[in-house]
This record gives structure tokens, sequence and C-alpha cells, in this order.
């Protein structure tokens, strides 16, 4: 057997180079290539000949393939079933990423405590001693006596058991700990994540089991391990949320059943996390009256509507140049909204400093949120307040026209559920199909001239 030898792993793309480079030279990043140990496998003649003799698959038709049902399995949790498309599809494999303590084993933990009144499950973790995991389950109010636990990192281990008490779902908690023998490599390494995952992956598409795999990430905000580990899984779930306040955020990522667009919100309580179920009444909690800077905008987030407060702080400047900062909005997408306002309606930014901010640290993304922005900015800069009942929602263009938005009928019921008395749309979005709730006010908009008309009369002068 050949002497293992040392390669470098480009972590993007697993091109592989005998010696380190700045640049990989097959997908182009910079500072991707981390050292590995590599031992050659078995040569091509021989490798070819065990194939003839195995013999492969043969070509068909779609209308020979059998057949496939995509059964779920709900886990008991509706929030986590939301972001998956409905349950767990049998024989499916899922990755969990998100920052340390941002509470994955945590639910993970209460998915075990839930989903074990009707399914076998084995909780594999690496990280964990038993009794640890038996003092966060009394904690968390889980029968332990359901839930079959293994704390091994060794993967011959984990398969032989896997083999012997066949589960119907498998949580490896993490991939990272993983360890196989026969790959020379020490854990958490590419070559042992790619390796491992493939493993626990090809058991579950052979026995319908359905695999969830708990993802570290790196100081980027990534998955850690290579690239490919996300192409490999069916769903790809990051837990998003700041450890200094008590929501967080399941997005979807990549899912191979289901839409990518689903979040699923839970509050951190001494208890474990909490479905919410009204995020938009969350979101509104505490939302002060009679102040500028402050608006409304419904975003949708799949098929759930979320109502989010925008907070917007405009104030002379004491420096050279004006201070920018944004935090859950595009901090480009803010200096273009800055600049058109500046632009189409002579306010002055430029001498401001400006401070944007979304409540409840919810990232906004959708080009809806625009006139809302807008209209909390020159809320803020002329200090008048925006009405209390007023959503606002449209998208600003370079010229200062609001163009439409989707699904205008949905956002308006849920700010009619809220408690809004009026809701502005744009022009375009309404002549489609007129809006008719008997509790809220429609508004057309047709550029930011019109976000000034939404202010008080009497007070924007």
């Amino acid at each position: 057997m050949k002497a293992p030898k040392t390669v470098y792993v480009c972590t993007e793309c697993d091109h592989q180079s005998p010696k380190w480079l700045g640049q990989c030279p097959s997908c182009g990043s910079w500072n991707t290539l981390v050292e590995e140990t590599y031992r050659a496998p078995a040569t091509a003649a021989k490798g070819l000949a065990s194939a003839k003799k195995v013999g492969g698959a043969k070509a068909m038709t779609f209308s020979q393939i059998e057949k496939v049902d995509c059964i779920r399995m709900s886990t008991g949790i509706g929030e986590f079933d939301r972001v998956l498309g409905g349950g767990l599809v049998l024989g499916s494999a899922v990755l969990l990423a998100g920052e340390p303590g941002i509470g994955k084993s945590t639910l993970l933990m209460q998915l075990c405590g839930k989903a074990s009144k009707e399914y076998t499950i084995l909780y594999v973790s690496g990280e964990e001693s038993g009794g640890q995991l038996r003092l966060r389950a009394q904690r968390l109010g889980v029968d332990s006596s359901e839930v079959m636990v293994l704390t091994e990192t060794d993967m011959d281990t984990v398969l032989s058991e896997y083999e012997r008490i066949s589960p119907d779902v498998v949580i490896v908690d993490s991939i990272q700990t993983m360890v196989l023998q026969s790959v020379q490599s020490s854990a958490g390494s590419i070559t042992q994540v790619r390796e491992c995952a493939t493993a626990f992956i090809s058991r579950a598409k052979e026995d319908g089991a359905s695999i969830i795999l708990v993802g570290h990430v790196n100081k980027e905000g990534g998955i850690a391990g290579p690239k490919v580990l996300e192409h490999m899984v069916d769903a790809v779930l990051h837990f998003e949320g700041d450890r200094s306040q008590c929501h967080r955020i399941i997005r979807a990522i990549k899912n191979r059943y289901g839409s990518t667009n689903e979040i699923g919100v839970f509050e951190m309580t001494d208890a474990g996390l909490e479905e919410v179920e009204n995020p938009s009444a969350m979101l509104l909690l505490g939302r002060p009256v009679g102040v500028s800077g402050s608006s409304a905008v419904c975003l949708l987030e799949g098929t759930r509507p979320i109502i989010a407060e925008i907070q917007a702080l405009v104030t002379k400047t004491v420096y050279p140049a004006p201070k920018r900062m944004a935090d859950g909005i595009d901090y480009n997408r803010m200096s273009l909204l800055l600049a058109v306002l500046e632009k189409r309606l002579g306010l002055r930014f430029s001498q401001c400093d400006v401070y944007l901010n979304v409540v409840g640290g919810l990232r906004v993304d959708e080009p809806a949120a625009d006139a809302a922005i807008a209209l909390a900015l020159i809320s803020s800069i002329k200090d008048v307040p925006v009405p209390p009942g007023l959503l606002v929602c449209g998208e600003v263009g370079l010229s200062g026209e609001i163009r439409a938005v989707s699904a205008p009928e949905q956002r308006a019921k849920e700010a009619e559920r809220i408690g809004f008395n009026s809701v502005a749309f744009p022009k375009r979005s309404l002549s489609h199909k007129p809006i008719k709730l008997d509790g809220v006010k429609t508004v057309g908009i047709a550029g930011v001239f019109d976000l000034l008309n939404l202010l008080p009369r009497e007070e924007r002068q």
C-alpha cells in the first residue's frame, strides 16, 4: 500500500493541488486551499475490472421507473415542518447549520421529544456526553426513555448501531465530529466531512430513513467543510438570530421537496424554543406612537405575510463625512434610496447621519420594502410621525417611481388582521386587482412625491 501524501484541497470546489496556492485554479476562489492527508486509491485497472464483474445500472425512460410517493413525517414542531415544506421526507438528508450557541441542539432535542412518540429516533452526539444530553432532556421536558442516544464519533460504530436499531430518523450532532477510520485525516477535515456525510446519505437513500446533520459555520458565516456538502443533501437550513435577543429564525437555503422562501420563527425561553405563530404581532410589540422615523411594511416570506417595523434616524452630522449604518437592510440599497430621495425630493441627506434598523433582528431583502424605508427616512428628516394605522409597500425605482408588488390583497388582509386601517400600495398593483376590505382604506401611490402626502398635512410644512 502506498504511503499517504499531503495535498491541498479547495473548500469551495474540492479541487486538489500538490502545493498550496493563493487562488484555486479550478473555481478562482482565494485562500480556500487547506492541507489534507491523502492516500491513493486502488489502481484504475483494478477498479475497472471489479466494475466489469459487478455490472452497472442500465438507462431507462421515466415511464419505466417505478413511481415513488413523497411521504412526509411530521416532526411535531409546526414552524420546523413549515420550513421543510410539510415535514421530513422519508429517505432525505437535511443539513442544519448555525452559529455556536444559537439553539441547534436545543431544537433537535425538542424534536426528539415530540417525534419519538411515533417514530424511532437515534440521536448521535459527538460533542456531548450522555449525562449532558440527559440533563438537557430533563430541562426541556423530553421523555428520555423513548429516545435512543449514542455518544460516539467513530463512523463504524455508528453505522453498526444504525443497522441494529433501524431508526426512522437519525440526528448527527455534528457531522464535523464524525471520523471514518479508513480516511487518513483528522476529524472536521474536508475529506472526513465529505466521506462521513456520503456514508449517512447513502444509508438514508437505501433504507428510507431521514437524516438530520448538524453543521458548524466558519468565521465568514458559511458552513464549515467542503462546499459539495451542501450539494449532497436534500435541504439546507440556516438557524439565524442574535444571541443577545430571544428571537430565532430558520430559513431554507436549499430544499428539493419544498419552497426556499419559507421561514420558521421561534422564541428562546428558559424552557427551550417556543414557536411564534404570529410573527407580525411579535415584531410590532412595543412600537412607539407619535414618534418620527417609524413605518410598517408587509413582507412575504414564502406563503406567510409578515409585518415588520422599519426605523430610521436622520440627524445633522458633526463629521466631515456623514455616517451611514444599516441593520437588517442592505447597505447599498439604503445608499440607493438616499440618492433617489435627495435627487427627486431635494432632501439634504448628504448633510446628515443616517441610521436604519429593522426591529426584531429580521433581515429585509424584498424590494417591496423600499417605499416603507423611504417613508421612514422622510418622516425622520422632517420630524413628522407616520400615522400609526398606515402600512406602505412598493419598490422604488431610480426615477422616483414606485413599482408594483406581488400579492397586494394578501398583504392587505394581514394588515387588517393586525389592526391597520389604511394601506398604501402602488397604483399599478391596485389597477390589476382592486382590494375590497371593509376595515382597510387603500391609497394608491405612483412615486416618492406621493409619500409626502401620506404624512399629516398640518405637520409636514
